[in-house]
Parts: structure tokens; sequence; C-alpha cells
């Protein structure tokens, strides 16, 4: 009887590892569950998870709505389901690309800044990466998007 009392009592330590692993990974996972942004007078802020970038609207050279993301070089980050986040490089002109995808079969919006820095983004709802793209394209050309020219 006395084995019987003392091997219950050694599994604590792994139980409680379990417990914290699971934690860990579901506070890990909703931090990556979706883009999340900040709107400032002069600035965007992207965050999802450890990935954050905030871009200065005068530094913002172009605004694209593209299809897909090229084919790229992952120098951290992660792909899972629709989602993909990371830091990128783009080998043919060895500049960093920030990706913020939330659903990869929908159309993103395609930022270059600092005339070479890219960041693609969308998120899970297409009528909010559709928001977006016209709020940052008027930003950028602020008469444009008042007469619907280009």
């Amino acid at each position: 009887m006395g084995k019987a009392k003392g091997i219950g009592k050694k599994h604590w330590f792994w139980n409680l590892i379990i417990v914290l692993t699971i934690v860990v990974v579901l506070v890990a996972f909703m931090a990556h569950y979706k883009n999340w942004t900040r709107i400032n007078p002069d600035s965007i802020e992207i965050l999802s998870g450890i990935y954050h970038t905030e871009l200065h609207y005068s530094e913002i050279d172009s605004v694209l709505m593209v299809p897909k993301i090229p084919s790229l070089e992952r120098v951290n980050g992660f792909s899972a389901f629709q989602k993909e986040k990371g830091v990128f490089r783009d080998s043919l002109s060895d500049t960093e690309v920030y990706i913020y995808v939330d659903r990869l079969s929908q159309s993103k919006i395609k930022l270059v800044y600092q005339d070479s820095l890219k960041v693609f983004l969308n998120f899970a709802d297409s009528t909010e990466t559709a928001l977006m793209y016209q709020f940052l394209s008027n930003k950028i050309n602020p008469l444009e998007g008042e007469t619907g020219q280009k």
C-alpha cells in the first residue's frame, strides 16, 4: 500500500508541465489568430502575435490589391491552414517582406514603403480588407480617393 500512495504524488510535476504547455500553446494561438491594427493620426500599426510593424503614411509609396503573394524565402514565421505570418526575404531584390495574411485564398493589400520594403496584409473578412485598402489609398493619395479617379 505504501507504493500506491507514492505513485500519485510523483506525477503532479508532469501534470503541471502538460497543463502549462497547453496554456502557452493556446495563448500563442490566440495572439496569432488574427491581425490587429491600430490607426494613428500619422501611422498605422499592424500586430499579430510577436510580429509588429508601424508604417507612417508619409513613407508609404504605393498601395495595391494583389491576388497572391510572390514566392519568397522564409526568414522566420509560420503558415497554418489559411494563415501566413512572419518575415520573409525577396531573393530578387534582397529585401525583407512582412506578411500578415489571415486568409491566403483572398486578395491581399500590398504596401511598398521606404522605396523598397513590402508588407502584405489581409483580414479573414474580405470586407474589412477592402475597407483597409480604401482607407490606406485615401491616406497616401487623398485627392484620388475623394474623386474616385486614378
